[in-house]
Protein backbone atom coordinates (compact mmCIF):
# COMPACT_ATOMS: atom_id res chain seq x y z
CA UNK A 1 0.00 0.00 0.00
CA UNK A 2 1.53 3.13 -1.02
CA UNK A 3 -0.24 6.65 0.09
CA UNK A 4 0.74 9.91 -1.55
CA UNK A 5 0.22 13.05 0.05
CA UNK A 6 0.56 16.67 -2.22
CA UNK A 7 1.47 19.92 -1.31
CA UNK A 8 2.84 23.06 -2.90
CA UNK A 9 -0.53 24.51 -4.19
CA UNK A 10 -1.66 27.53 -4.01
CA UNK A 11 -2.95 31.07 -5.47
CA UNK A 12 -0.43 32.67 -8.08
CA UNK A 13 -0.94 35.35 -10.88
CA UNK A 14 -0.11 34.81 -14.14
CA UNK A 15 3.46 34.52 -15.13
CA UNK A 16 3.98 33.14 -11.85
CA UNK A 17 5.73 29.69 -10.66
CA UNK A 18 5.18 27.41 -8.01
CA UNK A 19 6.42 23.81 -7.29
CA UNK A 20 4.48 20.81 -6.09
CA UNK A 21 5.34 18.10 -3.92
CA UNK A 22 3.92 14.41 -3.65
CA UNK A 23 5.30 12.80 -0.72
CA UNK A 24 4.90 8.98 -1.23
CA UNK A 25 4.94 6.09 1.87
CA UNK A 26 5.43 2.71 1.42
CA UNK A 27 8.67 0.89 -0.15
CA UNK A 28 10.02 0.12 -3.12
CA UNK A 29 8.93 3.87 -4.51
CA UNK A 30 11.94 3.96 -7.05
CA UNK A 31 9.52 1.18 -9.01
CA UNK A 32 6.90 3.38 -9.68
CA UNK A 33 5.95 5.54 -12.65
CA UNK A 34 4.68 8.87 -11.26
CA UNK A 35 2.49 11.27 -12.73
CA UNK A 36 0.68 14.83 -11.78
CA UNK A 37 -2.95 15.17 -13.66
CA UNK A 38 -4.97 17.84 -13.19
CA UNK A 39 -9.03 18.34 -13.39
CA UNK A 40 -10.24 21.63 -13.87
CA UNK A 41 -14.08 22.32 -12.95
CA UNK A 42 -16.17 20.99 -15.54
CA UNK A 43 -13.16 18.83 -17.05
CA UNK A 44 -11.85 15.41 -17.18
CA UNK A 45 -9.01 14.65 -15.21
CA UNK A 46 -5.82 15.49 -17.77
CA UNK A 47 -1.99 14.01 -17.61
CA UNK A 48 0.28 16.14 -17.00
CA UNK A 49 3.80 15.25 -16.75
CA UNK A 50 4.78 11.54 -15.69
CA UNK A 51 8.80 10.07 -15.05
CA UNK A 52 9.01 6.66 -15.52
CA UNK A 53 11.87 4.22 -12.95
CA UNK A 54 14.40 5.26 -15.43
CA UNK A 55 13.92 8.87 -15.69
CA UNK A 56 12.36 9.64 -18.51
CA UNK A 57 9.55 11.81 -19.02
CA UNK A 58 6.68 12.94 -21.05
CA UNK A 59 4.36 15.84 -20.98
CA UNK A 60 1.24 17.09 -21.72
CA UNK A 61 1.52 19.66 -25.16
CA UNK A 62 0.50 22.36 -23.37
CA UNK A 63 2.71 22.27 -20.72
CA UNK A 64 5.70 21.55 -22.45
CA UNK A 65 8.42 23.74 -22.06
CA UNK A 66 7.02 25.07 -18.48
CA UNK A 67 6.67 22.28 -16.57
CA UNK A 68 8.84 19.97 -15.32
CA UNK A 69 8.55 16.93 -13.40
CA UNK A 70 11.42 15.32 -11.41
CA UNK A 71 11.96 12.82 -8.65
CA UNK A 72 14.31 12.07 -5.71
CA UNK A 73 14.03 8.33 -4.73
CA UNK A 74 15.87 8.56 -1.59
CA UNK A 75 13.34 10.94 -0.43
CA UNK A 76 10.36 8.89 -2.13
CA UNK A 77 9.32 12.29 -3.51
CA UNK A 78 8.12 13.33 -7.01
CA UNK A 79 8.05 17.09 -8.24
CA UNK A 80 6.26 19.39 -10.43
CA UNK A 81 8.19 22.81 -11.36
CA UNK A 82 5.39 25.07 -12.88
CA UNK A 83 7.10 28.20 -14.56
CA UNK A 84 4.98 30.82 -16.57
CA UNK A 85 1.43 29.79 -14.98
CA UNK A 86 -1.31 31.12 -16.87
CA UNK A 87 -4.71 30.99 -15.99
CA UNK A 88 -5.63 27.60 -18.04
CA UNK A 89 -3.51 25.86 -15.47
CA UNK A 90 -6.02 26.45 -12.64
CA UNK A 91 -6.89 22.82 -11.43
CA UNK A 92 -6.82 20.27 -8.93
CA UNK A 93 -3.48 18.70 -9.45
CA UNK A 94 -3.30 15.07 -8.30
CA UNK A 95 -0.11 12.77 -7.86
CA UNK A 96 -0.26 9.15 -9.48
CA UNK A 97 1.39 5.82 -8.46
CA UNK A 98 1.56 3.36 -10.98
CA UNK A 99 3.39 -0.04 -11.24
CA UNK A 100 1.85 -1.79 -13.61
CA UNK A 101 3.39 -5.13 -13.83
CA UNK A 102 1.78 -5.64 -10.04
CA UNK A 103 -1.69 -3.87 -11.41
CA UNK A 104 -0.61 -1.23 -8.13
CA UNK A 105 -1.99 1.87 -8.98
CA UNK A 106 -2.62 4.83 -6.26
CA UNK A 107 -3.94 8.66 -6.21
CA UNK A 108 -3.15 11.35 -4.04
CA UNK A 109 -6.55 13.83 -2.35
CA UNK A 110 -5.15 16.64 -4.49
CA UNK A 111 -3.81 19.98 -4.18
CA UNK A 112 -5.43 23.45 -5.31
CA UNK A 113 -3.89 25.61 -8.13
CA UNK A 114 -5.26 28.68 -8.93
CA UNK A 115 -3.70 30.90 -11.37
CA UNK A 116 -5.09 34.61 -11.53
CA UNK A 117 -4.64 38.30 -11.06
Amino acid sequence: QVQLVESGGGLVQPGGSLRLSCAASGSSFSLYTMGWYRQAPGKQRELVARIITGGSTNYADSVKGRFTISRDNAKNTVYLQMNSLQPEDTAVYYCRARWPLKDYDYWGQGTQVTVSS
